[in-house]
């Protein structure tokens, strides 16, 4: 028996062979409906040192809120250029940037709405399962009834929540892996 990491334990250097043909910073090509938005932000590990080598992916409801999957079922407009779904890695900073459009409100557990959100997975050395988070709109008058937002000790929502960017339509977020001001992770 074999005590060594194997693919499936660890992203190692699987990630630039794996997943950069798959890469996409652009989640809502040209002609989607929808606010665009501008996403950047910083991953960084336990010791507040920059992950160069993470991975952030993104799968998101259209505008409408409605998600380009095959069993998504809903009476809102499903749009075929929309892809939703983005992945991008970090640089050798540990930073990221993609561009989108803001999500639509989409139904939850109970058919409670949810505030407009990213969900977002976070792939890097050592982690031996990716991180599972979202990311929520600031100012958006929907967090506050936001159902998994609300399960999130109050000190520790704003780790979720973007900060307005120096442009209007850019958002600054970025993510703790560990540590003080962790971000919250979820299991899911």
């Amino acid at each position: 028996m074999s005590l060594l990491a194997t693919s499936s334990q660890t992203v190692g250097p699987y990630v630039a062979i794996g997943f950069a043909r798959l890469n996409n910073d652009n989640l809502a090509p040209a002609g989607v409906t929808g606010e665009r938005i501008t996403v950047t932000g910083c991953i960084v590990d336990g010791d507040g040192e920059p992950m160069a080598d993470a991975v952030v992916e993104i799968w998101q409801a259209n505008a409408h809120g409605r998600y380009a999957h095959p069993e998504a079922v809903s009476e809102t407009p499903l749009e075929p250029a929309f892809k939703g779904f983005g992945r991008i890695p970090t640089d050798a900073s540990g930073r990221f940037r993609f561009t989108s459009i803001k999500p639509g409100r989409v139904p939850g557990a109970g058919a409670a709405m949810q505030a407009p959100h990213l969900n977002v997975l976070i792939f890097s050395r050592g982690l031996l399962k990716h991180l599972s988070t979202r990311m929520y709109f600031p100012d958006d008058p929907a967090n506050t009834e936001d159902p998994i937002l609300q399960r999130v000790p109050a000190e520790r929502r704003q780790t979720l929540i973007a900060r307005q960017g120096t442009g209007r339509h850019e958002l600054e977020w970025n993510v703790v892996v560990q540590g003080a001001g962790e971000t919250v992770f979820f299991d899911l």
